[in-house]
C-alpha cells in the first residue's frame, strides 16, 4: 500500500508538470521559467551533494558525459517543452512527451549493440507515431504555431531519448543521485547563461502573478527535486515496476488541463494518446525490463518531467 501511494504521488507530480509549465510560461516566457525551475533545483541538489559527499567526477570522460547529459536531459528538453507550451495545450504536451520511450528505441538501435529493432519494436513504433500524426491532425486549419509547438515538444522528448542512451553507455557506473544532481546543476548554469544572453529585459519579479511564481517554485522543488528522490526510492523498493508511471502521466496531465485550464478534449487527443501508449506496450512486450533503458537512468525525463 505504501509503494502504491508513492507511485500515484509521483504520477500526480510528474503529470502536473505540464499544467504548471503552462501557467508559468504564459506569464514569464520559456527561458526565465526554466532558469528559475533549474536554479532552485540546483541549489537544493548542491546542498544535498555537499552534505552527502557526492563530488563531481574526476575522470575526464565522466565529466564530458555528465556535461552532455546536463544539457540534453535537462536544459534543452525543459526549454523546448516549455516553449512548445506557449503554442499548445498542456494536455497535448503531456501526451507528446510520452513518446520518449519510442524515440529511445530508435536511437538505441544505432547506439547500442544489444538494443536492435525487431518486429515487435517496429510495430510499436509504427503504432505510436501513428498516434503522433493523429494528434498533429488536430492543427489542420489552425495557425502554424500549433505545429511548431508540437514539434518543439517532440524534439524535447527526442533530446531526453538521446540522453538516456548516453547515460547507459557512459554513466551507468556512477551513483544515480550524483548523476541527477550534477546534471541539474550543469543544466541550470547553461540555461541561466542563455537567458541572460537572450532575454532583455528580464521579467520584473514585482510584476509577475503570484500563481505563476508559485508554479515555478513548485516545478523546481516538487516536480524536479522531490520527484527525483521519490522515483529512485520507488525503484529501490519496486524495481522495474516503477516504470509503469509512464502510463499514468498522460491521463493525469490531460485531465488536469481539462479541469483547471478548460482545455479541449476531442477524439483525436484520446485516439492519439491511446495509440502512443499502446505502441509503447507493443514495442516493449518482449523485453519489459528495458522500458526506460535502464529505468534508473531515465532521471526526470519521463515525462519530463519537463516534468
Amino acid at each position: 500500500m505504501k509503494q502504491w501511494a508513492q507511485f500515484w504521488a509521483l504520477a500526480l507530480i510528474w503529470g502536473s508538470s505540464f499544467l504548471l509549465i503552462k501557467i508559468a510560461v504564459d506569464e514569464v516566457g520559456a527561458f526565465p521559467l526554466v532558469s528559475v525551475r533549474l536554479g532552485v533545483a540546483a541549489i537544493i541538489f548542491m546542498a544535498y551533494m555537499i552534505v552527502t559527499g557526492r563530488k563531481f567526477p574526476s575522470e575526464r570522460k565522466d565529466q564530458l558525459a555528465l556535461l552532455f547529459v546536463g544539457i540534453f536531459n535537462t536544459a534543452v528538453p525543459f526549454f523546448l517543452i516549455s516553449w512548445g507550451e506557449t503554442e499548445i495545450d498542456s494536455g497535448l504536451a503531456t501526451v507528446l512527451n510520452s513518446t520518449v520511450p519510442l524515440s529511445t528505441l530508435i536511437i538505441a538501435h544505432f547506439a547500442l549493440a544489444d538494443e536492435k529493432l525487431n518486429r515487435a519494436k517496429v510495430t510499436g513504433l509504427v503504432v505510436g507515431f501513428l498516434g503522433v500524426f493523429v494528434l498533429a491532425s488536430r492543427s489542420i486549419g489552425e495557425s502554424s504555431g500549433s505545429l511548431l509547438g508540437q514539434g518543439a515538444v517532440l524534439l524535447g522528448s527526442a533530446s531526453y531519448a538521446v540522453a538516456v542512451n548516453v547515460l547507459r553507455l557512459r554513466l551507468r557506473h556512477m551513483d544515480q543521485y550524483a548523476v541527477a544532481g550534477w546534471s541539474v546543476v550543469i543544466g541550470a548554469v547553461a540555461i541561466i547563461a542563455a537567458t541572460l544572453l537572450t532575454v532583455h529585459p528580464l521579467p520584473n519579479p514585482a510584476e509577475i502573478d503570484t500563481v505563476a511564481i508559485l508554479a515555478m517554485l513548485t516545478l523546481g522543488v516538487v516536480n524536479t527535486v522531490l520527484a527525483y528522490f521519490l522515483f529512485y526510492k520507488l525503484i529501490k523498493e519496486w524495481g522495474v515496476r516503477a516504470s509503469l508511471v509512464t502510463y499514468a502521466m498522460p491521463p493525469i496531465g490531460v485531465t488536469l488541463g481539462f479541469l483547471l485550464l478548460d482545455e479541449k478534449i476531442d477524439w483525436r487527443l484520446i485516439v492519439g494518446a491511446t495509440l502512443i501508449l499502446f505502441g509503447i506496450v507493443v514495442a516493449k512486450a518482449q523485453k519489459p525490463m528495458t522500458l526506460l533503458i535502464p529505468v534508473r537512468t531515465r532521471l526526470a525525463g519521463l515525462l519530463g518531467v519537463g516534468r
